[in-house]
Formats: C-alpha cells, structure tokens, sequence
C-alpha cells in the first residue's frame, strides 16, 4: 500500500521555525515530482511549493518565497519542508504530494497521491 506520511507539525510562535517531513512507503518516489500543499480553516487548499524527482527545480508560493525551504532525500524517499520565520497567516493543515508529472503536481490537478497532513499553528 502506497502511503504518503506527514510530521512535524505543531504548535509554534510567530518568527519561529519548525521543519516538516513526509515519508513515502509502497513504492520509490525517486522519479516523482513531489510537493507541499496547506489548507487553513475556511479557506480552500493552497499550493506551497514543489520540486522535480532531481531537486534541480524547486518552486515556491509567493506567500512563502525566501521564507520556506523545501529539499527531499530520494535515498530515503522523504521530503521535507523547512519552515523559518513563521507567520500566524502560515496556520493550516500541510499536505505532502507526489505525481510523476510536475504540471499536474504544481496545479494540484489530478494528484496521484495524498498525505493525510499535519497541522501547523503559529501564535502572535
């Protein structure tokens, strides 16, 4: 069974940082391009950033842009978004994705696979 596992997430204060992960189980994500998606309460889900299977292309919200930093280690097929300088506006559930077609991962259309996420809360 293929799976997609979130961690990291917690309760942190605003200019704070936390680093979240997703290990993917079931399969190689080696050649997947994969990515962090957030949904705060009331609002629809949002796409944060992503990267290619090679890392060698990296794109970010421009909400999140030199703030986040997202890297994966296909070794051990996780992902990982590093979180700095947090903002309260940054509280939503983040979920991990993966897609072997980067266009269809970055829109957030027709992904292949889900995490279940992890919630992220900043407080002023």
């Amino acid at each position: 069974q293929v799976q997609l596992v979130e961690a990291g997430g917690g309760l942190v204060q605003a200019g704070g940082s936390l680093r979240l992960s997703c290990s993917a189980s079931g399969r190689t994500f080696s050649t997947y391009a994969m990515g962090w998606f957030r949904q705060a309460p009331g609002k629809e889900r949002e796409f944060v950033a992503a990267l290619i299977w090679s890392s060698t292309v990296t794109y970010y919200a421009d909400s999140v842009k030199g703030r986040f930093t997202i890297s994966r280690d296909n070794a051990k097929n996780t992902m990982y978004l590093q979180m700095n300088s947090l903002k309260p506006e940054d509280t939503a559930v983040y979920y991990c994705a993966a897609d072997p077609i980067y266009g269809r991962l970055r829109l957030g259309v027709r992904v292949e696979y889900w995490g279940k996420g992890t919630l992220v809360t900043v407080c002023s």
